[in-house]
């Protein structure tokens, strides 16, 4: 088996994930190719991704499906060259192993089985703060509820000292109509 001998720059940098594309029918039709599949991306999975910076993508794994039983393994570096717009041109280039498999002995897994084995973990959903709007701009804005106060009800400080008068007042007329005795202590002896 011969060798291959490759560019330096195109050896893969750390930390960097390898892309991986399934090339044919049958990776989604053959319960065969789809077990293969789930394995591979299970070998060689990462941190999840919702966005792709081209420029962190350095090497793609090719997997063809040639037959319902036979696929067609490569590993390639990607090459990024200029071009007329924003988006480069990519090149392929083989730098590693490339084989031919065929899948034999090929057992399916218990279908309980297989969904405990793929489950996930729920996605926290965030609750909904009532009364919060964001805003670009002014940033988090919130609404505050305040009934209605009623000024006149309210009693002031200052009119408590005149409402004691008023009691003293109304008391002096009433001591004037009616005199009251007083009682006198008895003292036990």
């Amino acid at each position: 088996m011969g060798s291959f001998s490759y560019d330096k720059k195109l050896a893969p940098q750390i930390g960097s994930k390898p892309f991986f594309a399934f090339i044919g029918e049958a990776f989604e039709s053959v319960d065969e190719l789809k077990h293969l599949k789930e394995i591979l991306l299970d070998l060689f999975r990462g941190e999840v991704v919702t966005n792709l910076n081209l420029a962190g993508l350095d090497r793609v794994y090719l997997c063809t499906a040639l037959s319902p039983n036979r696929i067609f393994f490569s590993h390639c570096a990607l090459r990024l060259k200029k071009s007329g717009t924003v988006v480069p041109r990519m090149e392929l280039v083989e730098v590693g192993p490339s084989m031919d498999m065929v899948v034999r002995r090929h057992r399916n897994p218990d279908d309980s089985l297989r969904k405990e084995a793929m489950k996930t973990a729920p996605e926290l959903k965030k609750k909904k703060e009532k009364n919060v709007v964001k805003d670009a701009i002014q940033g988090k804005i919130g609404k505050i509820y305040i009934p209605d106060q009623k000024v006149g009800s309210v009693p002031l400080a200052n009119k408590a000292k005149g409402v004691k008068r008023e009691r003293r007042e109304a008391k002096m007329k009433g001591e004037g109509q009616k005199p009251t005795q007083k009682k006198q202590k008895q003292d036990a002896e």
